[in-house]
């Protein structure tokens, strides 16, 4: 279990103040029926222990339900959790804008699809495709652009090159270009970290 930091703490001691309030009030409305007020306090209780048992779990139900949006620490790690195709994604903030990316290891750039590279505000019709890339779908024409900025959580980084894939690509990939600047990437089990 981790740590409370200082919200945490706000957040249970509100709890426990929601508690005796609603404790009090059903303590003082029914005071001559005994059995009737404990099993009130029980179920409010019961109600008690699930709130902060549900809290206790966020991060843990944040990333099943989100698994592109990263947890960080405060020790300098983002966190991420397998989806249930297999992969990991990230959402950063790309240029001012939220993107989605596969995290791939095995890409040596950042690799923009053309839709992504529109909704970030290049000029896709411009762009020279002067590069060629072996995917899995064969040789795709590459165009190099670079990015203002990129975001994750409390990291930025500016001016980065990326590439911009002329072929078919769904989801824009994460690939090494960003992924060495941090110092160590690590798998384990269902959970991908970056560590600054």
């Amino acid at each position: 279990m981790r740590d409370l930091n200082s919200d945490d703490h706000a957040v249970l001691v509100y709890l426990i103040l929601i508690l005796l309030v609603v404790g009090g009030s059903m303590v003082i409305s029914s005071r001559g029926q005994l059995n009737k007020t404990l099993q009130q306090a029980a179920i409010w209780g019961l109600i008690f222990v699930g709130a902060i048992g549900a809290y206790s779990l966020r991060d843990r139900i944040e990333a099943s339900l989100y698994p592109e949006r990263a947890l960080i620490s405060e020790r300098g790690t983002a966190s991420f959790s397998r989806a249930r195709d297999g992969h990991f994604y990230a959402e950063l903030e790309v240029n001012g804008k939220k993107l989605e990316f596969v995290i791939d290891t095995g890409a040596t750039d950042i690799v923009l699809s053309e839709k992504d590279a529109e909704y970030l505000g290049y000029p896709v019709g411009d762009l020279i495709y002067s590069g060629r890339a072996n995917t899995a779908n064969g040789v795709v024409p590459m165009a190099r652009i670079t990015l203002d900025s990129i975001i994750l959580g409390r990291f930025t980084d500016r001016n980065i090159r990326a590439t911009v894939n002329g072929g078919d690509l769904d989801t824009s990939l994460l690939g090494m270009r960003y992924l060495e600047r941090f110092r160590k990437i690590e798998i384990v089990g269902s959970r991908l970290t970056l560590t600054r």
